[in-house]
C-alpha cells in the first residue's frame, strides 16, 4: 500500500537552473494495485519514483508505505519496504557471482545471518531451481553460471525474481524494459505480470511506451510538468486506445503530447 500526499520537489532552488520537478503530487495505491506511469521527457515520472524510493528528500508532503511514514527515512533504510528493478540490465545483480549466489544474497537480505555466508544450501538450491523454472528461460539448468554471461532479458528477469523474493511492500519498475529489444521486452513484461499477480504485489511501473502502459496493470497515470494530469483505472483503462490517451492528454493539459519516444513505441 502506498500513500503519497502533496509532495513537492525543486532542484537547484534559487538559481538560474531552478526546476520544479514535482508540484503537489498525490497518489494512493491499495494492496495489490499495479499502476503504470507515463509522460514526456521532464514530466516528473522518474523524479516521482525516486522520491518514493528515497533517492533524494522531498521539499514538502508525505510518503507512507504500508501505513508507515517513510518521508524522513534515508534510501537504504527505506529499501526494506521496496523491491526495485532499474532500466540498465547490468544494475541490480553481481555479474561475477553465480545465478544461485545472486538469489541467495537477495533472499538473505536483512536476515539475522550474514547474506555473505559461504555456500548455497541444498534446500535453497531446490527452491531457486523451481522459481527459475517458472521464468521459462532455461536458467534453472544454468544456476552456477556467472550472471555477467546472461543476456539483457535474462538478467532483467533474474533481477525481477531477486527484487520480489521477500515480497516487498512496493515494487518499483524504473523503465525496466527500455534497454531491451521489442521481443525481449515483451517477454520480460510477461514475466513481470506473472510475478506481480502470483505474489499480489503493489507495483508502480514507469514506462515510455504507451502500448505497454495501456496493456499492463489495472491503473494508468500520466504526468506532465510535475503533476498528475490523468488517472485512469478499471473498465475505462481496459477500453483505452493510444488515440484515446493522446486526446485525454490534450484535453486536460491544453497541449499536444509530443514525446517522440512514446509515440513511436
Amino acid at each position: 500500500m502506498l500513500r503519497v500526499t502533496d509532495i513537492h520537489k525543486t532542484f537547484n532552488a534559487g538559481t538560474v537552473n531552478e526546476k520544479q520537478a514535482l508540484r503537489g503530487v498525490s497518489l494512493n495505491l491499495e494492496d495489490g494495485e499495479f499502476v503504470t506511469v507515463i509522460g514526456g521527457n521532464g514530466a516528473g515520472k522518474s523524479t516521482f519514483l525516486n522520491a518514493v524510493a528515497g533517492v533524494w528528500p522531498i521539499d514538502s508532503g508525505s510518503i507512507e508505505i504500508d501505513g508507515t511514514d517513510v518521508t524522513g527515512l534515508s534510501e537504504h533504510v527505506r529499501a526494506k519496504y521496496l523491491g526495485r528493478v532499474f532500466q540498465d540490465p547490468m544494475t541490480g545483480t553481481a555479474a561475477d557471482m553465480e545465478i544461485e549466489e545472486n538469489l541467495a544474497l537477495a533472499a538473505r537480505r536483512g536476515k539475522s545471518r550474514s547474506p555473505f555466508r559461504w555456500g548455497v544450501t541444498k534446500e535453497e538450491h531446490e527452491k531457486y531451481r523451481e522459481l527459475l523454472a517458472q521464468l521459462d528461460l532455461g536458467l534453472e539448468d544454468r544456476m552456477t553460471a556467472k550472471v555477467g554471461l546472461l543476456s539483457g532479458g535474462q538478467r532483467q528477469a533474474l533481477t525481477l525474481l531477486m527484487a520480489t523474493l521477500q515480497k516487498p511492500s512496493l515494487l518499483l519498475l524504473d523503465e525496466h524494459t527500455a534497454a531491451l529489444d521489442p521481443k525481449t521486452a515483451a517477454k520480460v513484461l510477461e514475466t513481470t505480470e506473472k510475478i506481480v499477480q502470483a505474489n499480489h504485489l503493489t507495483t508502480m511501473m514507469i514506462t515510455h511506451n504507451m502500448r505497454d502502459a495501456i496493456a499492463h496493470g489495472n491503473r494508468l497515470i500520466m504526468m506532465n510538468e510535475g503533476r498528475i494530469v490523468l488517472n485512469i483505472a478499471g473498465e475505462e483503462k481496459k477500453k483505452l486506445t493510444i488515440e484515446d490517451l493522446l486526446h485525454k492528454f490534450e484535453e486536460v493539459s491544453g497541449e499536444e503530447f509530443t514525446n517522440d519516444k512514446a509515440l513511436l513505441s
